[in-house]
């Protein structure tokens, strides 16, 4: 059975950090690329990032780049997303989502608040 379960969210002040983690198992996680989702309140869900399958190969929305760092541990089946100098604006879901050809997982999504 393939699971992808997220940890690490939380509620943080503006300007702080945090890790989120995800744990992968019932699919072959070296093989997969990996991604972070996130969804804010009545918005459409949309990429943060993508780190292929050797770890060589990054992607990052604009507006998160050179604040947000993905990183794959192959060996642990799991997948970060370290997030500095956090905004209010980053508040949202963020989902772990694994890709490879037509196999496409999701997993149930971690809340970042940023407020004050």
């Amino acid at each position: 059975q393939v699971q992808l379960v997220e940890s690490g969210g939380g509620l943080v002040q503006p300007g702080g950090s945090l890790r989120l983690s995800c744990a992968a198992s019932g699919f072959t996680f070296s093989t997969f690329a990996m991604s972070w989702y996130r969804q804010a309140p009545g918005q459409e869900r949309e990429l943060v990032a993508t780190i292929t399958s050797a770890g060589g190969i990054t992607k990052f929305a604009d507006s998160m780049k050179g604040r947000f760092t993905i990183s794959r541990d192959n060996a642990k089946n799991t997948v970060y997303l370290q997030m500095n100098s956090l905004k209010p604006e980053d508040t949202a879901v963020y989902y772990c989502n694994a890709r490879l050809y037509l196999y496409n997982y999701w997993g149930q999504g971690t809340q970042v608040t940023v407020s004050s």
